[in-house]
């Protein structure tokens, strides 16, 4: 006999939270300019920073997106300032090299300072808030390991981060789920759908042309650029650039081989006390763990809700079973939250490659601004403003450590990516061994 789903294991409806206050609405259809100087695939953080620098600098530039503004990742992400570079650094060092890999430490600072920068100065409203990160260890032998590589970050580029032994663990998280943690203080959280809406706003009032639900459907190689052709007209381009991640299409076949869309899911909480969420969360930080398939939460920007995210391996994109995952995530790191409603649930595409970083190249005389590895609320606007700056033949778009040839394609693969249930199962079960051998 089936046992009927209870109400507490769904949600109420199935739309991102952030688009409650930045509905998805399309914008007026405009004439497609016939000659521009720079046209731009994809309108999310990436393509809109880059056609802003482009704009501002004197450039005619048209960005051209398949769907409604912002509806991929953009507004679909849980808002986290994180930056993380997945590999570590010893893994980087040892495909790269080791100055490669003090590069790319080192710009990870920059790039998180340089989107702070770019909300205070350009004075976005997108409740961007500098509260700091804390990441839960999964058994003390990771605390430890967790702890030297906090006091390193501190020595060599000065970030605020230090470890939060146990003892001491529920002044930043009110859970017993892990054995201390680290805290760095150079990332927060932002609204993802207004950080989106306000470079949006940006960019068109610095003169750029923006298309929404006109997909570039083939990129032609000429002797003076590129023809572009898309289902509003041809478009003849000095310069092309391609700042679609999760979301590529069939126009650029090259990128398509070399990214992996990925399916992350969020659940929304319904509003909670203001005494139960300064108990679970009483510094009101961004959240992160020690495993593979982990999850990341945080408070809503409003202080009433925890959001929490984390991979989903259905592929369907309406997955009863991947709502109640998470649920049983939230519920393992907080008992007490047993029989909350959920109000939202939520999923969209994060793009990996195969060495999961981030990077700006170029192929066939096309600059592509891509692979943010489910971190682009910081790379994405950072290899845009890259992106435009090597256009423009700037120093500043010359030397990055994110400038180097493109991922590797994937074997056997085309854009359908079946192989990803059987390698979020891997990931499952070392997560399984790790918290076996991490409370044993």
């Amino acid at each position: 006999m089936k046992v009927p789903m209870q109400t507490k294991d769904i949600a109420d409806n199935n739309v991102p939270y952030w688009w409650e206050q930045v509905p998805m609405i399309p914008l007026p259809r405009q004439a497609v300019s016939q000659v521009v100087d720079v046209l731009i695939v994809g309108a999310g953080y990436a393509g809109l920073t880059a056609a802003m620098v482009l704009a501002r600098a004197g450039r005619s530039v048209a960005v051209y997106d398949a769907m409604n503004l912002g509806q991929g990742a953009s507004t679909r992400n849980g808002g986290i300032t994180s930056g993380n570079i997945r590999p570590t650094f010893a893994a980087i060092a040892k495909r790269f090299g080791e100055h490669k890999a003090t590069a790319i430490e080192a710009e990870s600072k920059i790039a998180r300072e340089f989107l702070q920068d770019l909300v205070q100065t350009e004075q976005l409203e997108c409740d961007y808030q500098p509260t700091g990160l804390f990441s839960g260890a999964i058994g003390f032998g990771q605390y430890e390991a967790m702890a030297r590589r906090a006091e390193n970050l501190a020595k060599k580029l000065g970030v605020e981060s230090y470890a939060v032994p146990y003892a001491e663990q529920h002044q930043y998280i009110g859970t017993d789920f892990y054995r201390g943690g680290t805290v760095r203080m150079d990332i927060g959280g932002l609204h993802p759908a207004k950080f989106h809406s306000e470079l949006l706003r940006l960019a068109m009032n610095a003169g750029v042309a923006v298309h929404d639900s006109t997909p570039v459907t083939s990129i032609e190689k000429t002797n003076t650029g590129f023809r572009v052709t898309t289902p509003q007209g041809v478009v003849q381009a000095l310069k092309v650039l391609v700042c679609t991640n999760g979301y590529t299409g069939r126009a650029t076949p090259f990128l398509r081989r070399r990214l992996i869309p990925v399916t992350s899911r969020m659940i929304a909480t319904e509003e909670l006390s203001a005494e139960v969420m300064g108990r679970l969360m009483p510094k009101g930080m961004m959240t992160g763990e020690g495993l593979q398939l982990g999850y990341y939460y945080r408070p809503s920007p409003d202080g009433k809700r925890i959001l929490l995210g984390g991979r989903d391996s259905s592929r369907k994109g309406d997955s009863v079973k991947a709502v109640k995952d998470l649920r049983k995530g939230l519920i393992e790191r907080f008992p007490e939250l047993e029989t909350v409603r959920l109000t939202h649930t939520w999923f969209g595409n994060v793009a990996m490659n195969r060495d999961m970083l981030p990077r700006i190249f170029e192929h066939d005389s096309v600059l592509y601004a891509t692979g943010f590895c489910g971190s682009g609320t910081v790379w994405a606007p950072w290899v845009g403003r890259l992106a435009a700056d090597k256009l423009l033949g700037r120093k500043e778009g010359r030397g990055s450590a994110f400038d180097f040839g493109p991922p590797a394609p994937v074997p056997l693969y085309n854009g359908h990516p079946w192989f990803i249930p059987v390698v979020i199962a891997g990931y499952r079960l070392q997560d399984r061994f790790a918290m076996w051998r991490a409370y044993r």
